[in-house]
């Protein structure tokens, strides 16, 4: 079955643990799997990515982070996941919440400490997390999130927006765990910045559906200033769908090189659009969509907190580091 024809078969309240449920049944349907960042096929990844996107965002973040995870298991050469689990990435590293990894005897770690802005946390069975050894080296370990050493908790998630995340904390006591690749391997892999341009596509596949509305306004009304809305909104998916498409051509070209600032234009490109789209579709609608329409006042409430993956000026300011040592002709046409 198709992965459009499993969304439209969804039920549309997401409830108390909805995208928890909504990412099981993906996964029991045979759709867990998406292909491979820079094998060829980044671009359908990335359709995918935007799809589950334009049907929820809370889901979309526990899809992205469970493809992203199974992507990241088979870059850095892992044992295969177990089959029918589903899993997170926890890779935030606040100063004051960084796990700490401690080697043992039989050649596996065990994990101590706070880890924060764990999406799903309730839901998925298996996460993989960054931790600190004792040399101070950063390595990512997979963990099974179901034993003796690991409570999630209710801390540390207040958010309107995404709330059916619960991107919670959660504590790990010496809780058993294996690790994944070499120390820094994480970072370092050429897979670290193809799925940070796949954020994008989540954040376009979410702004996709605030345009739809718009589209679908217009056509009801003959309302000349929501077409002018319209119009607008029109000239920024366009420009980041295009963005999107020029990135996930680079990439499949040049897998093994260093996509960073790749990812960091697709990623900008889009977030500009989002911030036009949500723009004028709430000048074009006014309040119905926030009041009366429960599923896009949810996506209305979850897309401003979801793009805030974007680090804003910081972001930018990495991006233009890159860009001023390129040389000129560099945006030749």
């Amino acid at each position: 079955m198709s992965l459009d024809a499993v969304l439209a078969g969804l039920d549309t309240d997401p409830g108390e643990h909805g995208p928890g449920r909504w990412l099981g049944q993906l996964v029991t349907s045979g759709l867990g799997r998406l292909p491979l960042p820079g094998h060829g096929r980044t671009l359908s990844r990335w359709r995918a990515l935007a799809s589950v996107a334009a049907f929820d965002l809370g889901l979309v973040k526990l899809y992205e982070g469970h493809t992203d995870a199974l992507a990241i298991l088979a870059e850095l050469g892992a044992d295969a996941p177990p089959k029918g689990s589903t899993w997170g990435v926890w890779a935030a590293e606040p100063p004051q919440a960084r796990l700490q990894l401690t080697e043992r005897p039989d050649g596996g770690v065990t994990l101590s400490g706070r880890k924060m802005w764990c999406s799903g946390a309730a839901s998925v069975s298996h996460a993989l997390v960054t931790a600190w050894d004792e040399a101070g080296r950063q390595c990512l370990v997979a963990v099974a999130l179901e034993q003796p050493g690991v409570r999630v908790t209710h801390e540390g998630w207040n958010a309107v927006g995404m709330a059916s995340t619960a991107s919670v904390d959660v504590l790990f006591d010496n809780a058993p765990g294996t690790r994944v690749g070499a120390p820094g391997g994480y970072v370092k892999r050429p897979g670290f910045w193809q799925g940070g341009a796949g954020i994008a596509a989540c954040w376009y596949g979410a702004a996709m559906a605030v345009g739809e509305a718009l589209r679908g306004h217009c056509l009801r009304r003959e309302e000349p200033h929501a077409r002018a809305h319209l119009g607008a909104v029109d000239t920024a998916l366009v420009c980041a769908r295009a963005a999107l498409r020029e990135a996930a051509v680079w990439i499949d070209a040049h897998p093994r090189d260093d996509a960073e600032l790749v990812a960091r234009r697709a990623r900008a490109g889009v977030e500009a659009a989002v911030e036009e789209v949500l723009h004028h579709a709430g000048r074009a609608l006014g309040a119905g969509p926030y009041c009366r329409d429960a599923r896009m006042a949810r996506r209305l409430a979850d897309l401003p907190v979801f793009v805030r993956q974007s680090h804003a000026e910081r972001d930018l300011d990495a991006q233009a580091g890159q860009v001023v040592v390129q040389g000129e002709g560099l945006w030749t046409l």
